[in-house]
């Protein structure tokens, strides 16, 4: 098969079998189910198999030129796929995870649909080459988290849900101006063209500040951050792809995407963007030291890790870069975990407030050993993977000099650990309150069980994703 076509299919597979959905659920529920299991594990195979090109540095391109610079261009590098495999995976296990959490509820043919649909747009703004295209994509995920996470109808989740689109939504038009701007300065939305331009004609601080808006608002950075924990009203499934999976690495993608593999960052912003960062990870950190709902506190501390992320994107060094990439990985697996222990907590308990709940160990052990070992990933554990990624980052902060940003992310690491350990505590051990909660089912327990081994084993054999990283960073450096 040609390299372009999967690079087609990867795409358009899952958005296309979308729509299906609604028409397969007629013949069987266990069929649709299925389905959407299997368009998002195509993207996964797919993206698999355009790995080792990749890593050759055999770029794969699709191009189809329009009037206006609105160039359809597909280009799989390096990047693209391993944020793909990243994506399309975790995506597929909490697809799986979902066949026995969301048929307790209404909807399903919706939820299922929009699902397969935010899969298909991630990977059509991953693989994206040119600036509007990318943004097409962009909204079409903010449509359809939108519709996640109201699901279930009630006054209350409709409004969060109506937040978190605002707030990306003003993001995402701020980040089109940029694009304009961009347009105005270097004659083209075309990434590839941008990048020969620039070496001629810098960009503007403020197309950076605008493009940087709309990255922040959809990674809920500080001060567009208040709308990710507002959507821990929707299905734990939902929460688990918003915070760990897609919509919130969307943000970090770009601007790896933009600002290292297109337009080095100014020297300027490598110091603007850590600091912004590490005042988003130390206030959201702060807030789930204080927070008593176990679904918030998760997406506190996905706010407080993804300035992590930053923080080694932006600085400037191969080492944070590698770091950075590789905790998108390794976040996306644990954060994952977190989130779909959590919803086995909710669904059995019936209650998200810690205050209520205890002592869970001895009536769900299986939870409450993933729900550990995934919390000792994010909070650097050694030998977890997410040890090596941060140390990583925290190493390239201290190899350019950002010695006062160093010790303000390692002191937010200290906080990571204490609100883990607090809601784990507070959950899990101690006196039991709620002696009915008991275990998920075998799907939902193998789903959260695999999420925490991949964490411990991502430490464990750390050498061969790093590998990967080493060498996406190698051919993105290379490539200035």
């Amino acid at each position: 098969m040609k390299k372009e076509l999967v690079l087609f299919l990867i795409i358009f597979i899952p958005i296309i079998g979308a729509l299906a959905l609604p028409f397969i659920s007629r013949i069987s529920t266990r069929l649709r189910n299925g389905v959407s299991l299997t368009l998002v594990a195509f993207s996964f195979l797919f993206s698999s198999f355009l790995l080792p090109p990749a890593l050759n540095n055999q770029s794969i391109t699709i191009l189809k030129y329009f009037p206006l610079g609105f160039n359809f261009i597909l280009s799989a590098d390096s990047l693209a796929v391993g944020m793909a495999i990243v994506v399309s995976f975790i995506s597929a296990l909490i697809i799986l995870y979902s066949f026995d959490y969301i048929k307790h509820y209404e909807n399903q043919n919706e939820y299922y649909f929009m699902v397969v649909l935010f899969l298909g747009a991630m990977m059509g703004l991953v693989f994206s080459g040119n600036l509007i295209l990318l943004y097409i994509f962009w909204e079409i995920t903010a449509v359809t988290s939108w519709r996640l996470i109201g699901f279930f109808r009630r006054k209350e989740h409709i409004l969060r849900a109506d937040k978190a689109f605002l707030v990306t939504v003003f993001g995402s038009l701020l980040m089109l101006l940029g694009f304009i701007r961009m347009y105005q300065e270097t004659g083209s939305f075309d990434l590839f063209t941008i990048k020969q331009v620039i070496k001629l004609y810098p960009i503007s601080n403020l197309t950076i500040a605008l493009i940087l808006a709309g990255i922040f608002s959809k990674s809920a950075t500080l001060p567009f951050h208040t709308w990710l924990p507002d959507a821990g009203v929707a299905p734990s499934p939902v929460t688990a792809l918003l915070h760990a999976a897609v919509l919130v690495k969307i943000g970090v993608y770009v601007f790896a995407r933009i600002f290292i593999a297109t337009i080095p960052l100014a020297v300027f912003w490598q110091t603007a963007v850590p600091i912004i960062a590490g005042t988003s990870a130390l206030v959201c950190a702060g807030a789930a030291l204080l927070e008593m709902d176990l679904k918030r506190i998760i997406a506190y501390s996905t706010i407080s890790q993804i300035g992590f992320i930053f923080l080694g994107l932006s600085i400037g060094s191969p080492i944070g870069v590698a770091g950075g990439l590789l905790f998108i990985l390794m976040h996306g697996l644990a954060k994952a975990g977190l989130f779909l222990c959590a919803g086995v907590v909710e669904q059995n308990a019936k209650t998200k407030d810690i205050r209520q709940l205890g002592g869970l160990i001895q009536t769900m052990p299986v939870t409450a050993l993933s729900f550990l070992f995934c919390a000792f990933s994010v909070m650097s554990i050694p030998p977890f993977g997410g040890f090596f990624s941060k140390y990583m980052v925290i190493s390239g902060a201290l190899e350019t000099g950002h010695l006062i940003i160093a010790a303000v992310f390692l002191f937010g690491a200290l906080l990571t650990i204490l609100y883990l350990l607090r809601a784990f505590n507070m959950v899990f051990l101690g006196e039991i309150k709620n002696s009915s909660a008991k275990e998920g089912s075998l799907i939902m327990l193998l789903c959260v069980g695999l999420f925490a081994i991949l964490s411990l084993a991502g430490g464990i054999f750390i050498k061969y994703p790093n590998a990967v990283v080493q060498e996406i960073t190698r051919q993105l450096f290379s490539l200035r």
